[in-house]
């Protein structure tokens, strides 16, 4: 089975009951992290700290988390962020809805002057919106505008057409949906019911039902079982009575959380591990599932590989195993007891399933044969005091003997049930025969593990970057299971900024303060100064010399003045206008002023330039943004000459059709596909990071 990855909207049905115990919780912060995870940092009286998670990426996750699982605070919180404080700091948490059995969520907060939603769609691309009272967007991650449905700021949100529910249809409508169907069971309640292939497969078994078994070839009884399977799974799920299991595979690794056991999981021989809430087993899933993710491979040219780490993992899989050998053992033993203790007691339980058979086969309902147990049970007659109950949907009886609960078939005889027990007890010691044989891998792969990490620490360290000729390997950094970090920010990246292929810095203005700030405090005389020859350009500086050091005469080379000024041109409004190329002339720091003719006034952010000026013609267009792995870690982005070479991989841009964040966005996802290491390219860049190097107006990607 694939690990789950995404939330079911049967896991959203029973998630939804516990969230609503934290109404009343107040909002302290709110966190983006990528363009995929929202935190919110809540308080309660009673419960203390409250960290509710939802993430619409990969993977797709809505719930409380521990304090300790969540991620550090990013340290710059974006837009979308501060929009969210600004909109629900201090507010109540008012409660959430499923909409409909759709894996959509709508968090309600109130506080005195406004009314906030935010809308968490778990399927699909995934994205959050946040609402007003009117249900009018005011922001959201991703713009969706299709026929059927608009998210984007300043329309009124659109939910999907709301699907078929399961979870509160009656017996009628449901054998009318079945009987539609033209394929098998298992696949028409995947389908047609909403359910999905596992809980499909699950009622098919709890119901007792082939799971094949085509649409034309049943019946009614076949219909009426699944459907008393249905009511079984969904009342405690409704009535928020669930028993959450976390389930794990032979090799330690998570592969389910959910909010009742399933018959499936236990059939695969899934180590199950109960929880108080269902809240509690989605965050330690899910958790687990990103440290497993993360783990470290060993790879040519990465970094010394996480032996401790894989020690680790193989001596909790031992544990695990070494536990499950125990318990197949103890369920095995119990099983055989029973079948034991119905052959001991044969004349009793023989005298109890003839006595239901023929009250059955005269058409004798159950409670009614309930109802005659319990007097015979009052009047001392052994066979009803052995009876402890009957289970009407699925037919059998529990009879205890030897203080000892056993379900038996009536309709069987004790020989048949008697067998089952034991074909029980012997699949049972199979599993236990199964978890010995891979005990022994286990312990295999851990002293294969162990002798690699001895032969690591004995080899000479200083060839471990080197190949024989002493040259360094090139590390692949896209395919690392787990890239470094090395990310120290810088004061100049709150400008526009990159470095030529020269490897001098070149800073340009977001706004008129900045433009403003760069003129008068960062441009030394051996600098020189770049401006588009178009309204609502960017001042650019060529720093002669690094930031720290002091002005002296450079030789810049032409190079870095031509990618100087296509930077220049690039963030000016020609590319908001849509134009491929634009002009841009080169002057001295000395030919600018903020003096103006007489008579004449100057704009806060603009300088008079007074004296020649050098230009440069139909300069194209043109911005790359790229990821950076060595000396250090981080985003980059500019012309393309000086980026394309510098980085480990890139997304080259021109004038298109879409919105600033909207290709942020893309290049983010696109990254994400291109590296191993998922978490690193959230962590180095972000939409928001990427959106610092996109051009003001539409774009789109181009081929490199």
């Amino acid at each position: 089975m694939d690990r789950k990855r995404a939330m079911t909207s049967v896991d959203l049905a029973a998630l939804v009951g516990e969230l609503r115990g934290y109404t009343g919780a107040i909002v302290d912060k709110a966190y983006l992290y990528g363009d995929d995870l929202v935190r919110l940092k809540m308080r309660d009286y009673d419960r203390g700290r409250i960290e509710l998670i939802v993430e619409v990426g990969d993977p797709k996750r809505a719930h409380v988390a521990a304090p300790e699982h969540v991620p550090d605070a990013p340290g710059r919180p974006p837009n979308f962020a501060m929009m969210m404080r600004n909109r629900i700091a201090g507010a109540n948490f008012e409660g959430v809805e499923q909409y409909g059995f759709d894996r959509i969520l709508t968090f309600r907060f109130e506080r005195e002057d406004q009314t906030t939603l935010i809308v968490a769609e778990l399927f699909g691309e995934g994205n959050v919106a946040v609402l007003n009272e009117d249900h009018e967007v005011i922001d959201c991650l991703d713009t969706v505008r299709l026929r059927s449905r608009t998210v984007a700021p300043g329309s009124q949100y659109g939910y999907p057409d709301e699907r078929f529910s399961p979870l509160d249809c009656d017996y009628d409508t449901f054998a009318a949906r079945m009987a539609e169907s033209d394929t098998d069971l298992v696949r028409t309640l995947a389908t047609q019911l909403n359910f999905g292939g596992l809980y499909a497969e699950e009622l098919c078994t709890r119901a007792g039902v082939e799971k094949t078994l085509a649409i034309e070839e049943s019946d009614e009884e076949q219909y009426e079982a699944l459907f008393g399977a249905l009511e079984r799974l969904r009342e405690p799920i409704l009535e928020g009575r669930t028993e959450p299991r976390l389930y794990e595979n032979d090799e330690g690794e998570v592969v389910d959380a959910t909010p009742l056991p399933l018959e499936e999981h236990e059939a695969e021989g899934y180590v199950a591990t109960a929880f108080d809430s269902f809240n509690g087993a989605i965050d330690e899933y899910f958790r687990r599932l990103e440290l497993e993710d993360e783990e470290v491979h060993e790879e040519p040219g990465s970094d010394r590989p996480d032996f401790e780490g894989e020690i680790a993992k193989y001596e909790r899989i031992i544990e695990q195993q070494e536990g499950a050998i125990e318990d197949f053992e103890a369920q095995a033993e119990a099983e055989q007891q029973k079948a034991e203790l119905l052959y001991g007691n044969y004349d009793l339980v023989d005298d109890i399933c003839s006595t239901i058979r023929a009250a059955r086969e005269e058409g004798v309902p159950w409670a009614d044969i309930e109802e005659t147990f319990a007097e015979g049970a009052e009047r001392g007659i052994d066979e009803a005091e052995a009876v402890v109950g009957i289970n009407e949907a699925e037919g059998t009886v529990t009879i205890e003997l030897d203080g000892t609960d056993i379900e038996v078939d009536p309709s069987m005889g004790v020989e048949k049930n008697a067998d089952r027990l034991y074909t029980e007890a012997k699949r049972i010691r199979g599993k236990k025969e199964g978890a010995q044989a891979a005990i022994e891998d286990t312990r295999e792969d851990l002293e294969a593990v162990k002798q690699r990490r001895e032969q690591w620490e004995e080899a000479d360290e200083s060839d471990d970057d080197e190949d024989d000729d002493g040259e360094q390997f090139e590390r692949d950094y896209l395919s690392m299971g787990s890239v470094p970090v090395r990310y120290d920010e810088k004061w100049y990246e709150r400008f526009r900024w990159f470095r030529t292929s020269d490897g001098f810095l070149v800073l340009g203005g977001r706004n008129a303060d900045q433009n403003e700030e760069l003129v008068k405090k960062y441009m030394e005389p051996s600098d020189r100064f770049f401006h588009a020859q178009a309204h609502g350009a960017p001042v650019t500086v060529l720093k002669a010399t690094e930031p720290d050091e002091a002005a002296r005469e450079v030789d810049i080379p032409e190079s870095s003045k031509e990618e100087a000024a296509q930077f220049a041109v690039s963030y000016s409004s020609v590319w908001k206008d849509g134009k491929f190329e634009g002009d841009a002339y080169e002057v001295d720091p000395d030919q600018v002023s903020k003096t103006p003719e007489s008579g004449e006034y100057i704009e806060k952010g603009s300088f008079v330039i007074r004296g020649d000026r050098t230009y440069h013609r139909d300069v194209p267009v043109g911005v790359s943004i790229g990821i950076k792995c060595e000396p250090d870690t981080r985003v980059v982005g500019g012309p393309p000459a000086a980026i394309e070479s510098r980085v480990e991989t890139s997304v080259r841009l021109e004038p298109g059709q879409y919105a600033q964040n909207d290709i942020a966005k893309r290049i983010y996802r696109t990254f994400r596909e291109r590296f191993e290491d998922t978490s690193f390219v959230r962590k180095i860049a972000s939409a928001d990071r990427v959106q610092e190097f996109c051009p003001n107006g539409g774009s789109r990607m181009v081929d490199n």
